[in-house]
């Protein structure tokens, strides 16, 4: 970053002194007042919730412009990220800054797939859970364990440390996440396959069984490998923000992780496409496309406490560029296994077509999101809506490292400590038990 050419005043209407803060410019995006200084100089807070206005770090990895609808991967549109690269050129490309050539593609490639298994003794830490616990439990707790079985690799101030670790997670997560989901049905795991892409090896692991081979469709391939793609990182939103916090501890990469899968859990963020797939399942109980009219009239209730999912966006005042991908996605998936006619996906249009026609959804800019048709991709393939949120997980990790790593190497990055506006009692004295 660098300084601008102005200067940020702030004045006090009580006649305190003013202040003058420095103004940054990154190379996209809003310029920042750098505020570090304020309590120093003035005794004062700023009072930011949910931070909304707030730039807790500088970074280099993705970039987001809500209002053009834009999303860069260190520059490069996600559009032609998902359409022209698979999985692992993008995760190389947010852990190491660059696109691989086709030597490096092959070298990242073949180090993720040398270390997909996961130690024995992750069968028995599984057996603790009931049979009935939401993955993302399960995820959470996993993840966390990792560091337990791979403590040869938790000094975050040790390069090779971190290096080894983003690897290992990377690599593990697709088994974690298909182990967590056989565990659940009472199948038994598979193991992982080196001959396999990463996106073909979590299929196989996900729906193979020792009975009888499984042939992994290029086009269901193609179709998980985008879901990875488009969400494999998103700036500092909620559950990255919690890794870095979590990671300015000095905690351990596994840890850290664990902390996001935790925060991703929550349906207002990676569990937002289980929640919409849910909306699509009650409106189809209700009488299906028919009903839809009616649905999206209660929406504009607000009183009728019936939520729209899968449209809108914290960031995003445009249309999401990962949900026109995905909705292509959508289709291929769909016309490969012959559900055309879905009636979830025959829902989920003409919920769309009200979206983006009617006056109140388009005033607001309540556009479909990359949750709206990710759900359906994921049902069609045959993956059950409680692992949805741990693919995403699955997906979010690289960029949950990347992040990581990069505050790590921040000559400026300290723990995390924010502030609060207290509006408790003010001091008071504890009274005998007598007289309370």
């Amino acid at each position: 970053m660098k300084l601008a050419d102005n200067k940020a005043t702030l004045s006090f209407s009580n006649g305190s002194p003013s202040v003058e803060m420095p103004v940054y410019q990154g190379s996209l995006g809003p310029d920042v007042i750098d505020i570090r200084k304020l309590y120093a100089q003035t005794g004062k807070f700023t009072y930011d919730p949910g931070f909304l206005s707030t730039a807790a770090c500088q970074s280099a990895i993705t970039y987001i412009d809500g209002d053009k609808g834009e999303l860069l991967y260190r520059g490069y549109p996600i559009e032609e990220l998902a359409t022209g690269c698979d999985f692992l050129e993008t995760c190389h490309l947010l852990l190491y800054g660059e696109l691989p050539n086709a030597e490096g593609k092959k070298k990242f490639s073949r180090l993720v797939s040398m270390h997909t298994m996961v130690n024995e003794q992750m069968q028995f830490f599984l057996r603790g859970f009931r049979r009935d616990a939401h993955p993302m439990a399960i995820m959470t707790g996993l993840v966390g364990a990792l560091s337990a079985f791979y403590h040869d690799s938790t000094d975050i101030n040790n390069p090779q440390h971190r290096d080894i670790s983003a690897i290992r997670l990377i690599a593990k997560m697709p088994t974690l996440v298909a182990m967590a989901y056989k565990y659940t049905v009472g199948q038994p795991y598979m193991y992982p396959r080196n001959d396999l892409s990463y996106a073909g090896n979590f299929l196989h692991m996900m729906f193979a069984t020792p009975c009888e081979d499984y042939k992994v469709s290029p086009v269901l391939e193609r179709a998980v490998d985008r879901i990875f793609t488009l969400h494999a990182d998103h700036e500092q939103n909620a559950s990255t923000s919690t890794v870095r916090l979590c990671g300015s501890s000095g905690t351990n990469p596994f840890a850290a992780i664990a902390a996001g899968v935790a925060c991703l859990w929550g349906p207002a963020h990676g569990g937002a496409n289980e929640a919409c797939l849910n909306m699509l399942e009650d409106i189809q109980k209700m009488g299906g496309v028919s009903k839809v009219g009616e649905f999206m009239e209660k929406v504009k209730d607000k009183n009728s406490g019936v939520k729209l999912m899968g449209f809108g966006h914290r960031v995003y005042k445009n249309y999401d560029p990962r949900a026109k991908l995905m909705q292509e996605t959508c289709k291929e998936v769909l016309a490969e296994l012959g559900l055309e006619n879905d009636p979830l996906f025959k829902l989920a249009m003409a919920l769309e077509k009200i979206a983006l026609e009617d006056e109140y959804f388009v005033s607001r800019k309540l556009y479909p999101n990359v949750d709206f048709y990710s759900g359906i991709v994921q049902r069609a393939i045959g993956i059950p809506v409680p692992l949805f949120t741990a693919v995403f997980a699955l997906a979010r990790t690289v960029g949950w490292i990347a992040q990581l790593n990069e505050m790590i190497g921040d000559p400026e990055y300290k723990i995390g400590r924010p502030r609060q506006l207290f509006t408790g009692s003010v001091r008071r004295e504890v009274q005998p038990l007598a007289k309370r």
